[in-house]
């Protein structure tokens, strides 16, 4: 039975008390992974997956989650921002699908608009060069989102 895709308001109910989170930023060449402590209360960058094959990615991803002991993913939904979803809505979805179908983790998808954007800017205030920023730009997106989803799963105020 593949493991339940749900809005971030549903993911809270789905994880047991303690337990670290991975945070996805899908990209089209790479994978940002982030994970947070097992009280979910920070997020840290974990390393930029190069993308190959779903089943290589996949088993990345889900190798670095059983090294952690997560307990749920939370995948960066890149919408619109008439909040419509696009072509790389679609394909996180599809992605999503797709890993549901290898693991028991539940997913939960979180809103990640102008994430990469807002990292990007945080990058260039740190004077960060070019080619620092390219290294780097996926995992510290990955980290926004997750930190995000923390930060709104901790409040318990999700609409």
């Amino acid at each position: 039975m593949p493991s339940p895709i749900v809005p971030l308001a549903d993911l809270d109910a789905l994880l047991p008390e303690r337990g670290a989170l991975v945070g996805l930023d899908l990209g089209e060449k790479t994978i940002g992974v982030a994970v947070s402590d097992p009280d979910r209360r920070v997020a840290t960058g974990v390393e930029t997956i190069l993308r190959k094959r779903f089943t290589d990615d996949a088993a990345r991803l889900l190798a670095l989650a059983g090294e952690r002991r997560v307990v749920g993913l939370v995948l960066g939904l890149p919408l619109n921002m008439n909040g419509s979803e696009g072509p790389r809505a679609q394909s996180t979805r599809a992605f999503a699908r797709n890993l549901s179908r290898i693991t028991a983790l539940p997913i939960g998808l979180w809103d990640e608009r102008l994430s990469t954007a807002a990292v990007e800017r945080e990058l260039i205030a740190a004077d960060a060069s070019r080619r620092q920023r390219k290294a780097v730009i996926d995992q510290h997106a990955a980290i926004f989102i997750l930190q995000g989803a923390l930060d709104r799963l901790c409040r318990g105020t999700l609409p």
